[in-house]
């Protein structure tokens, strides 16, 4: 049985001429989400906006979070990925889903109203207690060894 996320309807926009969340298959790891805007907007190469999704969700429990990731073939085709890379949604928070993109393309592009502009999914979290120590109480094969350190292939 699937988890019940409440959304709530920011812009009504959503439901009449933009589609609700969708999965696009039953194999999909995650919701379409779309761009809830009335007008066309042009994003510049190199430009930042924030797109409003039209609806907010009430996770409400502290074992799952909202990631919202690209959709590959925006990125691939057109350079259109999500600012941050990927967007956090806590559990307790209740506003709008905000999707910030950026076109590290080449040319600009035209994000339609209702277009699906990222893909949000669901994850189960684990909340840790960091414990403060002086020395690690067992050391690991690779150490301190940061980027690259274990080999090319």
């Amino acid at each position: 049985m699937r988890p019940k996320i409440e959304t709530k309807i920011i812009n009504p926009l959503v439901g009449t001429t933009i589609p609700l969340p969708t999965y696009a298959s039953n194999g999909a790891a995650a919701l379409d989400l779309r761009a809830c805007l009335e007008a066309p907007i042009t994003v510049q190469p190199g430009e930042t906006l924030l797109i409003p999704s039209g609806i907010a969700i009430n996770i409400n429990d502290p074992g799952l979070v909202g990631l919202l990731v690209p959709r590959s073939g925006l990125g691939i085709k057109h350079g259109i990925v999500l600012a941050n890379t990927v967007g956090v949604i806590d559990s307790d928070y209740q506003g709008e889903i905000g999707i910030g993109i950026v076109n590290r393309g080449a040319a600009p592009y035209t994000i339609a109203p209702g277009e699906r502009v990222c893909q949000m999914m669901f994850m189960p979290v684990l909340q840790v207690e960091l414990a403060m120590v002086a020395a690690f109480s067992q050391e690991s094969d690779r150490g301190t060894g940061g980027f690259g350190s274990t080999g090319s292939h």
